[in-house]
């Protein structure tokens, strides 16, 4: 690719970060403080697609902030896998925002301000770590948004809340500092380099195939936020967050940076050809299938609305893990693809989630019979939603899911291939029941009356990410290609 000396990536990244200081100054207007935040959002989101035709046509941009160790920049670059991570956060946290105003006003939650600028710090980072030009940078990145976040998940400042976030921080810092990080010294000694690269750095080195092993174990372990177990005790904990900001944990930033570390580290510091040469791919797939159908089976039992879509998550992550550790090329392209996919459709369903709590108090699904009724486009999103994350057309989930079928088959791994459909089966069985008690089940006796759609603000976001779910089932196209032009030499 022909990487251009811009501005503009830096941009991407700054405008959130600065605009946290005009948000926390708003904090006596709130219709201002909201109007900085939409606007720091749609604006965020128009610098990152300026860049996007460049990237299509294989040019790309690339800022260098300075050089820390010899070798080692602190730089951003866009190239195709971080244009296509930027593009879904940047989009989705516009609607993030919206929803946000609409549910935090609704229920008159405290500590707004210090909510909005938090949101603006983490989007900031998420940013950074798309564009991350080599594993140093995505690493500082990685640890600003984990501090980051750690405001919005014990927002509610009770016991349960900071028992939560000292969990969040503990699993995402101790992993990433005490796994991550020596990894990351490791590759330095041996590369002399931590810049992303197609084909990998690794190969080149010499080191032993026992080393590499241990070298990939501590990054897939070390980046946390990926929710593979048993490192995903922080994910069902965080729900205790505000709905929006489990909605942005789970679809617009935070395990999705976990994902993306972890499948840059596979495509371009490892690189396909080596993990294929080391027989590494089959086990770390197979490891991740372990986490696929257990968090699914946990998700059965969950009658937290919020705790089963958690587990579910955890589950779905594991899907873009395994797709890569195919090392084919249909598998690879479902894995990076299918990050888009679940984006769009779990935020979908924490967006409807909340609109349930804001418009009813209800967060249990056996206090949901019936309540599809008076809620019905709630409900009619949640199960596009479903659908899509369940992987049945025309939602877009059956896009990225068909890629990873193809890619086990063109892997030979059948028993790889079985797992996928039972996972699709256990997500259609713990999330159909839901959509059946909603609007078939007939409401209890002692059922409140007047419950309607939540306000504006809330309806809005969840039911222009349902229709996108829809939409990319028949246009995938900009996010198919930059996936294949991430993955494919």
């Amino acid at each position: 690719m022909d990487f251009h000396p811009s501005i503009w990536p830096l941009a991407a990244v700054l405008i959130s970060l600065l605009g946290a200081l005009p948000i926390m100054l708003s904090a006596r207007t709130p219709n201002l403080r909201e109007g900085w935040t939409l606007i720091i959002a749609v604006g965020k989101f128009l610098i990152v697609a300026s860049m996007l035709p460049s990237v299509l046509a294989g040019g790309g941009f690339v800022f260098t902030l300075a050089e820390v160790f010899p070798g080692v920049p602190i730089q951003l670059r866009v190239d195709p896998m971080g244009m296509f991570f930027a593009l879904i956060a940047s989009f989705l946290w516009i609607f993030t925002s919206l929803y946000s105003i609409g549910y935090m006003r609704a229920l008159d939650e405290h500590g707004q301000t210090r909510y909005f600028a938090s949101f603006a710090v983490a989007i900031s980072a998420t940013i950074g770590i798309a564009f991350a030009a080599n594993l140093f940078t995505m690493y500082l990145f990685y640890e600003v948004l984990s501090l980051s976040t750690y405001p919005l998940v014990a927002h509610e400042q009770n016991a349960e809340a900071r028992t939560s976030g000292r969990r969040y921080l503990s699993l995402i810092l101790g992993t990433s500092i005490g796994l991550a990080l020596p990894a990351m010294l490791v590759v330095y000694s041996l590369a002399g380099t931590l810049d992303f690269t197609t084909g990998g750095i690794l190969a080149a080195t010499g080191a032993s195939p026992s080393t590499l092993a241990l070298l990939l174990a501590l990054f897939v372990f070390g980046f946390a936020k990926a929710g593979i177990m048993p490192f995903h005790a922080w994910l069902p904990a965080a729900m205790v967050a505000p709905t929006p900001v489990s909605s942005f944990l789970h679809g617009v930033a935070v395990v999705k940076a976990g994902v993306f570390s972890i499948i840059r580290v596979l495509v371009d510091i490892f690189g396909i050809d080596l993990l294929a040469s080391l027989n590494l791919g089959a086990p770390l797939a197979y490891f991740v299938c372990i986490t696929i159908l257990a968090a699914s089976l946990v998700a059965l039992t969950q009658d937290n609305l919020k705790r089963r879509l958690a587990y579910s998550t955890v589950g779905q992550l594991s899907y873009m893990v395994l797709g890569v550790a195919l090392l084919s090329a249909s598998g690879v392209t479902g894995g990076v693809l299918h990050i888009a996919m679940h984006a769009f459709g779990k935020i979908t369903l924490f967006f409807c989630a909340g609109a349930i709590y804001v418009a009813s108090h209800k967060k249990y699904i056996s206090q949901m019979d019936g309540l599809g009724r008076t809620m019905p486009i709630t409900f009619g999103a949640f199960f596009l939603g479903a659908m899509s994350i369940i992987g049945l057309p025309p939602l877009g989930g059956f896009i990225s899911k068909w890629y990873l079928v193809i890619g086990a088959v063109q892997a030979d791994q059948l028993p790889i291939l079985l797992v996928l459909l039972t996972s699709s089966l256990l997500n259609a069985a713990y999330f159909l029941p839901i959509v059946y008690r909603a609007f078939f089940a007939p409401p209890p006796p002692d059922a409140p009356v007047g419950i309607k759609e939540a306000p504006i603000f809330c309806l809005v976001p969840l039911v222009v990410t349902a229709l996108c779910s829809l939409t990319l089932f028949f246009y995938p196209t900009i996010f198919l290609r930059l996936a294949q032009a991430a993955v494919l030499p």
